[in-house]
């Protein structure tokens, strides 16, 4: 069965999550930096406007959902699991991986819960600030 219009958004938008994600690494260039930042965040607007990070989507592009398939990508799940069985540490390198999704998921939860109050500091009424009317 092919691919959903959606289906096919989430894939390209998780491959160039990854991508980005994955030259900044190269790079040795933080995440929260241009021009990645910029970048993350344009994949964020489009992932949140076509409705791939509200609960129970399907593909799921939510923190969760992304730390799942990113985690599953880079071989961290079966390397946290083999770390847990085994009572070993993770590789410097899954370590590395780990420490750059953390990076990540912490930028695309912060914009996910600004972006979920936007309206509340936005769509007001225009109120005179108090200092502005004193002034007069």
């Amino acid at each position: 069965m092919p691919a959903t219009p959606t289906q096919t958004l989430a894939a390209d938008l998780l491959n160039r999550l990854d991508a980005t994600i994955v030259d900044a690494e190269q790079q040795t260039k933080p995440l929260e930096l241009e021009p990645y930042r910029s970048q993350l965040f344009e994949l964020f607007v489009i992932a949140d406007a076509s409705g791939l990070m509200r609960d129970g989507s399907e593909p799921d592009l939510s923190p969760e959902g992304l730390s799942r398939e990113l985690g599953n990508r880079w071989g961290l799940t079966t390397a946290a699991q083999a770390s847990q069985q085994q009572l070993n540490k993770m590789s410097p390198e899954h370590l590395s991986k780990m420490r750059l999704l953390w990076s990540f998921l912490r930028m695309w939860m912060e914009w996910q819960y600004a972006w979920s109050r936007w309206v509340e500091f936005h769509d007001r009424p225009a109120v005179p600030h108090p200092a502005t009317s004193a002034a007069e």
